[in-house]
């Protein structure tokens, strides 16, 4: 018997659950202080309990799509400009809960139930994938670090990110060990979750490229080619088909660039989306924001300050550390934020966004150090408080969504 709990205890299913389940709770005890310190807000009320804490901000956009589902019509101002909608909010999550509500379970009592589950599951899968190229000690405290990751809070409250990633760990961990046909449902679901399939049809292009390139020392027969083109052209049409859905159901073709632009209205920006700007318009609106400079000097600062950041995250991908992880893992390291640089505007929810790049954490696993990897842990934690507080506690007056 006494054998028989050892064996459990140091299978990697009990410890990856070990550790999720201790990162929960530090992370709803942090969750229930910030709930004690909030007042009234137009989001909630003061004090509110877990339920209604956990589903403000987009969760309040998600429980509409669970109730009402999405309009006929772009709702719009007397200029013609949309106005927020529940376009920007993809279908998976919202009605994957209706199984729950609609035998009358309340979706605030349910949403972060079922994403907490998702997380957990994203635990077990993001181990497993990180175990593909770190030893075990390295991929356990690779998922240490994402579960007591900055943004962990997500992780258990009424929005799509925990599905998103267990489906994102589990696509990159069947690209990684070639099981391409299980990939077309995987991808197709998780690009109606979160917008994703624009950028995973970039990895499995590069996917292509490489395999391709090493077929002398590592084959690679006809058929797979076939299925990775296949799979990318669903990826590449997965990446659009909300864009489409909107169009057909509202009759404007841009009916969801438009509702995703009505967010940036707030900080001053107008016109359509033109890919590769929003970072230099928010490079420039920040500058100027933080210390009043002129346009000109913002923009020139803002450029260089992004020039630098993608300079870094450059020479980070080509680490050795980063290496560690192999080419797929990286493909997606390099892709993911090519789609963010070239259609999503810098603001409050631009580190929820950056959540998707959670693989680069196995990056951080691969020294051993225990001041280096205790010291990461900390500021994961400090990271939650701060994160919790500074952007998930909503204001008087508050539009800036984490």
């Amino acid at each position: 018997m006494a054998l028989r709990l050892t064996a459990v205890a140091s299978h990697w299913v009990t410890r990856v659950l070990a550790i999720f389940v201790v990162s929960r709770i530090v992370t709803t005890t942090i969750f229930l202080i910030v709930a004690s310190v909030q007042q009234v807000s137009d989001r909630t009320g003061a004090n509110p309990d877990f339920f209604e804490f956990a589903s403000i901000w987009d969760g309040q956009w998600y429980w509409y799509v669970n109730a009402a589902g999405y309009p006929d019509e772009i709702p719009r101002d007397e200029n013609g400009n949309a106005k927020e909608n529940a376009w920007a909010f993809m279908p998976v999550y919202p009605f994957l809960l209706r199984l729950f509500t609609v035998w009358g379970i309340p979706f605030p009592a349910i949403a972060p139930f079922v994403s907490l589950l998702f997380a957990g599951a994203a635990a077990l899968v993001f181990f497993r994938l990180m175990a593909r190229f770190l030893p075990q000690g390295s991929a356990l405290f690779a998922t240490a670090l994402f579960c007591f990751a900055p943004l962990s809070t997500i992780l258990q409250v009424s929005y799509a990110e925990s599905l998103h990633l267990f489906l994102l760990f589990v696509a990159l961990l069947l690209l990684v060990d070639r099981r391409y046909a299980l990939l077309v449902a995987v991808v197709v679901v998780m690009s109606l979750t979160r917008p994703s399939g624009l950028a995973f049809a970039l990895v499995l292009l590069l996917h292509l490229v490489h395999r391709f390139i090493t077929r002398a020392r590592d084959p690679f027969p006809w058929r797979e080619r076939i299925e990775v083109v296949i799979l990318g052209l669903v990826s590449a049409l997965s990446g659009v088909a909300w864009l489409l859905i909107a169009w057909a159901v509202t009759g404007e073709f841009t009916a969801y660039t438009d509702t995703e632009f009505a967010w940036r209205r707030g900080f001053g920006i107008e016109g359509h989306l033109i890919p590769f700007t929003p970072w230099i318009q928010g490079a420039e609106f920040w500058f100027d924001d933080w210390f009043g400079l002129p346009d000109s000097w913002s923009l020139v600062l803002g450029a260089a300050a992004l020039v630098a950041l993608v300079g870094g995250y450059a020479g980070f991908l080509f680490s050795p550390w980063a290496k560690r992880l192999g080419p797929d893992i990286r493909f997606w390291l390099l892709a993911y934020p090519l789609y963010l640089l070239a259609v999503f505007f810098p603001q409050s929810s631009t580190f929820r966004l950056l959540v998707p790049l959670a693989p680069a954490l196995g990056a951080l696993a691969v020294p051993t150090s225990r001041i280096w990897r205790g010291a990461l842990l900390v500021l994961g934690v400090a990271g939650q408080v701060l994160w919790t507080y500074g952007l998930w506690r909503a204001d008087v007056y508050d539009w800036t969504p984490p």
